[in-house]
């Protein structure tokens, strides 16, 4: 089972997520995808890590290549965030392209029982972008409509609420 959760940022689409794969029975992994920087983002990291800290999640820090990730067979993957990933893919020396982030979704799907993918929905802030961001938009935007098509229930965030877009189902 594929599950999709978009939203935009502060939509709660990461409590949501984690909310969802905690109603699934067996192990629970947490894909981290964030690759710390600077202070900001390690700063962000640990408030994310003591959040789920109680909740039961193992944590796998992946940054680029989620092809290359072998897990145990089974259990619940929950990775967090797509937005990250396609970023790194694309930006970092070491980055293989958006498709590359396609490529691993597609590898964790043979590998676990349920995958839940949170991504960042874009072109919805009314701003006009234009040189790498537009480009990292676009790229992003291209994942997210492959992983609507692909995942078996999407589900976008608008203000804490929950609006199923496919799949049917809360």
């Amino acid at each position: 089972m594929f599950t999709l959760v978009i939203g935009g940022a502060a939509s709660g689409k990461s409590e949501y997520a984690e909310g969802h794969v905690l109603t699934l029975p067996g192990r629970r992994l947490y894909i981290a995808t964030m690759e710390p920087w600077d202070g900001e983002c390690r700063a962000r990291i640990s408030r994310h890590q003591a959040a789920r800290a109680h909740r039961q999640f193992h944590t796998l820090e992946c940054y680029r290549n989620l092809p290359g990730v072998t897990l145990e067979p089974g259990g619940n993957v929950l990775l967090e965030c797509m937005g990250n990933l396609v970023a790194n893919e694309l930006y970092h020396p070491q980055g293989a392209g958006a498709d590359r982030a396609i490529q691993g979704v597609e590898h964790l799907l043979t590998q676990c029982d349920h995958l839940t993918v949170v991504t960042n929905e874009v072109f919805s802030g009314g701003a006009a972008y234009e040189g790498d961001t537009l480009f990292y938009l676009k790229e992003l935007a291209r994942v997210n409509r492959h992983l609507a098509r692909r995942a078996d229930k999407v589900v976008e965030l608008v203000c804490g609420l929950p609006n199923v877009l496919k799949g049917g189902g809360g």
